[in-house]
């Protein structure tokens, strides 16, 4: 069997696939990538059919490859690319041969880069997806973060895998919300300068959720308690009770108790995934009809 051997690897590297799609109702979060155009372009770039991607966390994560010649597609975010020494374009497809060294470095944008191989990465399902979600430790790779010294077999592809979602063009400009079912909760004053104000993603972010930095104080005089918690998504822009903006990713928790102002809509997910710590951010909102007709397609 064909395998990597981890000889580097940064924070937030995990095994993902398309996620869990529908699990949400018994409190299971779909995880799946959190640049998921990303995820889908390094399987493009092979122009082969990939199984499950390595999600390298920001500090990009170093491997070793082993057996027969394999091609490998490499995607999402911008990262520094070397094989065997030489630099490499990025995004890039890459013949892997028996004792090829790969060195991924940070590079000048994102957060996350995704490995994809035109074959499977031998981990078993868990309810229908290699996925991890590290905080329940469920799926990838006994439910946790990749760590230095693991060896991930790679084994050929089902013949009924499901045909491959293409990427798309990214957008650029501000992050687009639909209000939430809390908006009204706050003053107009405050949802007026939510949309007028840049705020900046914050350290403290991982896949459950990435924190804002509120600079301009915007929520400093909407004093919210928590309210009876139910049903979240991803995207959600909560309202924590010292007024942080905290927005829920791919992993994000089945419920939650907080205000939510508005959730970002599902086309703009990957690049605000993409924003590091320290750049700005700004939100427009859209009509939950123009999220749809973005999400079917149609600007």
């Amino acid at each position: 069997m064909s395998r990597i051997e981890l000889l580097r690897v940064s924070p937030l590297t995990t095994i993902q696939d398309e996620g869990r799609i529908g699990l949400l109702s018994h409190g299971i979060g779909a995880s799946g990538p959190m640049d998921r155009n990303g995820y889908r372009r390094a399987a493009d770039v092979t122009n082969r059919a990939c199984g499950a991607a390595i999600e390298v966390g920001p500090q990009g994560g170093d491997f070793i490859y082993r057996g027969c010649p394999l091609i490998a597609g490499f995607a999402g975010g911008v990262f520094i690319l070397e094989v065997d020494g030489e630099p490499r374009p990025w995004p890039a497809s890459v013949e892997l041969v028996d004792g090829t060294r790969v060195f991924m470095r940070t590079g000048p944008a994102g957060n996350y880069g995704y490995i994809r191989f035109a074959a499977q990465i031998d981990v078993p399902e868990v309810l229908g997806s290699r996925s991890t979600n590290a905080t329940v430790g469920l799926g990838g790779l006994k439910g946790r973060a990749l760590r230095v010294g693991d060896a991930l077999g790679l084994v050929a592809l089902e013949a009924d895998s499901p045909e491959p979602v293409r990427s798309k063009n990214e957008e650029t400009g501000a992050i687009r919300f639909v209000w939430g079912i809390h908006a009204e909760l706050f003053p107009s004053t405050v949802r007026e300068a939510f949309i007028g104000t840049d705020f900046r993603v914050s350290p403290r972010m991982d896949r459950m959720g990435v924190r804002l930095e509120n600079t301009a104080s915007v929520f400093e005089k909407a004093r919210i308690l928590g309210l009876v918690s139910d049903a979240v998504v991803p995207g959600d822009i909560q309202i924590l009770g010292d007024g942080t903006p905290i927005v829920l990713m791919r992993d994000n928790q089945p419920t939650g108790g907080y205000p939510r102002i508005g959730t970002i809509i599902d086309a703009d997910m990957d690049r605000f995934a993409q924003t590091r710590p320290g750049q700005p951010v700004r939100f427009a909102s859209v009509a939950v009809e123009h999220a749809h007709r973005i999400a079917g397609g149609r600007k």
